[in-house]
């Protein structure tokens, strides 16, 4: 019951207040290892595919014990103190892995420069969100790209880390963000990370594979409370949810267009170099900027469906 109220306190927290810029962050942390990891692997390797092969699947098995093994020995030893003392603990703890309000914060830049006409602006704040090239997006391009953002971060910024917690505590919600941040910062199909940045991606795609398909059905749920068109979100889900190179990230990006009426996806270029990507959903309208901020509101509708959902399922499971 500890650990349970400790998610919801820490989910209320990240709500309340975000990410503080003045308060060191234990995700930026393990950035940190998995660059030094990254820099210092590659000067010991010799050239060659496997070679990156196995360097990259050195510095994943690292950063994953690594990222489970501090935050569990820190609880352990807070508990032999008092269970008080752990309880708060990985209350902090489960509140500086929520991403919730960080994330609707930074989107919510994009919507604020493009009402206010600063389409140079916005396309800055959107390079700060997304890995695609952003300088030469229009209104539109931009719009879709923070749009995308909200929703595939719903899942693995979000509702993801919440299932693992519930699964395993704060120190398995911190294994997973080791591997969803490797990702992001060496799961690139370009000529630096193609084979050291494998292992890393594909243990990504493992460990966002039942978290992403959840997530697409609550949010169909949580588009219905909102009085979005959930008969067209659940059609868009079941037909474009593939439509992606992420066998993961079209989940609730195709939900968030059924939803909104709008298409995502499409060509984009990362750096310099055009990816060709499916489109997902149908173009019924264009997109507006609003729909920023209507993404958001399904991304915090689900965060909440899920925490009730998961928080019902974690309950049974101990009365039983």
């Amino acid at each position: 019951m500890l650990s349970l109220t400790a998610i919801i306190a820490g989910f209320i927290l990240d709500l309340i207040f975000g990410d503080p810029h003045w308060l060191p962050h234990p995700i930026c942390l393990i950035g940190n290892m998995i660059g030094f990891l990254e820099r210092n692997l590659r000067r010991l390797l010799e050239p060659g595919k496997w070679a990156l092969l196995c360097g990259g699947a050195l510095m994943v098995a690292i950063v994953v014990v690594v990222s489970f093994a501090v935050p569990y020995a820190i609880l352990y030893c807070a508990g032999q103190v008092h269970p008080w003392l752990r309880w708060a603990l990985e209350t902090v703890m489960c509140y500086q892995i929520f991403a919730t309000k960080c994330l609707r914060d930074e989107s919510m830049k994009v919507f604020t420069a493009l009402q206010s006409g600063d389409l140079a602006d916005a396309r800055v704040k959107l390079s700060w969100i997304v890995g695609r090239d952003t300088q030469n997006l229009d209104e539109e391009e931009v719009t879709k790209g923070a749009v995308e953002t909200v929703a595939e971060n719903t899942a693995d910024g979000i509702i993801a880390p919440m299932l693992y917690m519930f699964l395993g505590g704060a120190p398995l919600a911190f294994l997973y963000k080791g591997i969803n941040t490797m990702d992001s910062m060496v799961g690139y199909k370009n000529d630096k990370f193609l084979y050291f940045g494998r292992c890393a991606a594909k243990l990504d795609d493992l460990a966002n594979l039942i978290p992403a398909r959840i997530t697409g059905l609550v949010m169909i749920m949580a588009s219905y409370f909102l009085n979005m068109d959930a008969k067209n979100a659940w059609k868009i889900f079941w037909r474009d949810r593939y439509n992606h190179l992420s066998p993961n990230s079209a989940m609730t990006e195709s939900v968030t267009a059924g939803a909104l009426n709008i298409q995502l996806g499409g060509d984009h270029f990362y750096f310099g170099k055009l990816v060709h990507k499916d489109t997902i959903g149908d173009n019924l309208r264009p997109v507006r900027p609003d729909d920023i901020a209507a993404a958001n509101n399904l991304l915090y509708m689900t965060a909440v469906l899920c925490l009730l959902l998961f928080s019902l399922v974690y309950l049974v499971n101990i009365l039983l």
